[in-house]
């Protein structure tokens, strides 16, 4: 007696290539339209300005002076000591890095003078002071 063998089926299996191509085009639509706001977490109302606003460079040291006198290089806290350890080791190429001081409204005079002196003297000739735009129309 002759038994029939029924054709061997392969396991139903679905297919998630079409799924994973709208997974990767929904993440490359992510990335294209998100904004990313350079912000730090370090609390300073910055003075306003109603002049317009320059140029970035491409590279730039950006140190934050709290009202407290408190000394931020990026979001690290330092001390004038280690700032200046610091713009030491990159006056190799000083002259194509901008110095950014972004001080609070409050902050002493004294100590922004100082700042800005202690970059001048390591060899920074492009020195910025970081405003907000005022919400005041300037006259012309």
């Amino acid at each position: 007696m002759a038994f029939r063998r029924k054709p061997q089926q392969d396991d139903a299996r679905i297919d998630i290539t079409p799924m994973i191509d709208v997974v990767f085009l929904l993440l490359i639509f992510f990335m294209i339209s998100t904004t990313f706001v350079e912000t730090s977490g370090i609390d300073i109302r910055l003075p306003e300005s109603s002049a317009r606003s320059v140029e970035r460079e491409p590279e730039e040291i950006k140190v934050y002076l709290t009202n407290e006198g408190e000394i931020f290089l990026g979001d690290e806290p330092t001390t004038k000591q280690e700032l200046e350890k610091f713009l030491e080791g990159k006056r190799d190429n000083a002259d194509q890095i901008t110095f950014l001081l972004l001080a609070d409204r409050e902050a002493r005079h004294g100590l922004v003078v100082e700042l800005m002196d202690l970059a001048r003297t390591s060899g920074f000739s492009r020195l910025a002071i970081g405003t907000e735009q005022s919400s005041r129309r300037s006259r012309e």
